[in-house]
């Protein structure tokens, strides 16, 4: 049997991948606190679609003594005897976007209840400078009594999960590790390199691969913010943002990025942990919180901008049917979390539109649990004065979108992906 067996906690859209992959060479136990998510991995179905169950099912055990496999629980008391502790909890922010590391804290307090001399603790969750060593492990050592690198170790190995990609799976994924000394740096970079056939990337220091991570997404974050400032600029002057791109993009050094709503749990979110940490240093980030601004308020844009093709037809706006194609985050993906789609749709509401949203992805009570607001599951059968691309779903695409559209009816593509004539665009 294998001396290495791994807790991974957390099996969302990171922990889940990871741990499937672990399991094709260790024992691994998968824990989450989420009951339902247990009995649902157990049966061998992953509701994220992150991994097929044919491959889920492969790996899947009923026991926690294997030599490889993943077994999955919801009873801490399972991952005790356990040797590497895999964190992959959510890092989000709250209302008013100041970092909410509860999950990392509570994460940090269970698996400090089972923690034994020579364990070596790794979080992947996105984080500012400073959080695993300064935050983290003080957790560690006050619940298990345990002294930082005489009893226990730390590690740090960002995740660059992409919801949704089967193209980028965690395994093709080059991955940057670290250790709370360079030894365990060694260890947790050898305990990755022997799953990641992209190869690994050992940090000098935790505190460097966790601003390895968080500058990615803020890097991201800036240049779309860019080019969503150029699309403003340019529709004010009616020129088309995308053949402006095209051409552009003939240079051999210009950046391909595009216009568009910037959602999701890493680059909506990751920006506003490196500024709260740069301002607990007196140091105000100008470029990363304009960006934040600029991106946030894409959403409010692209209602006005619809409600103005609207207006320019002579259509009322009270009462007026609008459908609003997508509510995940990104396309062919189920992952609603922080979608800037819900500010297009809230928007287009103040107006007194009626809005209804279809998505074929999404899971109804999630987006009920999260918004306050109910999905059309299937395609409703009504003509509408509006039409709005949100996601590029995969079936959207494959739909003759202007047949749906009153005879004055406007079809709005965020995506900038529809081949048929369109009213207005990003």
């Amino acid at each position: 049997m294998s001396t290495k067996k791994i807790a991974v906690i957390g099996l969302g859209y990171v922990g889940l991948p990871l741990a499937r992959l672990f399991a094709t060479k260790y024992p691994v136990v998968g824990f989450d606190i989420n009951k339902e998510r247990v009995e649902e991995l157990r049966s061998g179905k992953d509701s994220t679609l992150e991994v097929s169950d044919d491959v889920l099912q492969e790996v899947i055990t009923t026991s926690t003594e294997m030599d490889k496999g993943l077994f999955c629980t919801d009873n801490i008391e399972d991952i005790a005897a356990c040797n590497y502790f895999i964190v992959t909890v959510p890092t989000p922010v709250d209302s008013i976007n100041r970092p909410d590391l509860t999950p990392l804290y509570k994460s940090s307090e269970a698996v400090g209840s089972v923690l034994k001399k020579g364990d070596i603790v790794i979080y992947e969750s996105t984080v500012y400078p400073g959080v695993t060593e300064e935050e983290c492990v003080p957790i560690l050592e006050k619940i298990s009594g345990l002294t930082f690198n005489v009893d226990f170790f730390a590690g740090y190995s960002p995740e660059r999960i992409n919801p949704g990609d089967k193209l980028h799976t965690v395994e093709k994924i080059l991955k940057v590790t670290s250790g709370s000394t360079p030894e365990i740096g060694k260890k947790v970079n050898d305990l990755y390199e022997s799953v990641i056939t992209a190869g690994t990337y050992l940090a000098p220091t935790i505190k460097v691969a966790e601003a390895a991570k968080v500058i990615e997404n803020s890097q991201r974050d800036i240049n779309i913010a860019f080019v969503n400032e150029l699309a403003k600029i340019f529709n004010l002057m009616d020129i088309d943002t995308d053949e402006v791109l095209k051409a552009a993009g003939t240079k051999w050094n210009f950046l391909n990025f595009r216009p568009g709503l910037v959602g999701g749990h890493c680059i909506g979110v990751d920006p506003y942990y490196l500024a709260q940490r740069s301002q607990e240093f007196g140091y105000h980030p100008e470029i990363i919180l304009a960006g934040r601004r600029m991106n946030d308020g894409m959403g409010k844009y692209v209602a006005s901008e619809i409600i103005k093709l609207m207006v320019q037809k002579d259509q009322k706006i009270k009462g007026s049917k609008i459908l609003v194609l997508g509510i995940t985050f990104k396309e062919n993906c189920p992952d609603v979390r922080n979608t800037k789609a819900v500010d297009v749709i809230n928007n287009l509401r103040s107006y007194g539109a009626d809005v209804d949203v279809y998505d074929p992805w999404a899971d109804e009570e999630e987006v009920l649990q999260e918004f306050g607001f109910t999905i059309k599951k299937e395609l409703p059968v009504d003509n509408y004065n509006a039409i709005v691309l949100a996601v590029s779903h995969k079936e959207f695409l494959r739909m003759d979108l202007r047949s749906k559209l009153t005879e004055d009816g406007v079809l709005y593509d965020v995506k900038s992906v529809l081949d048929c004539p369109v009213e207005g665009r990003l």
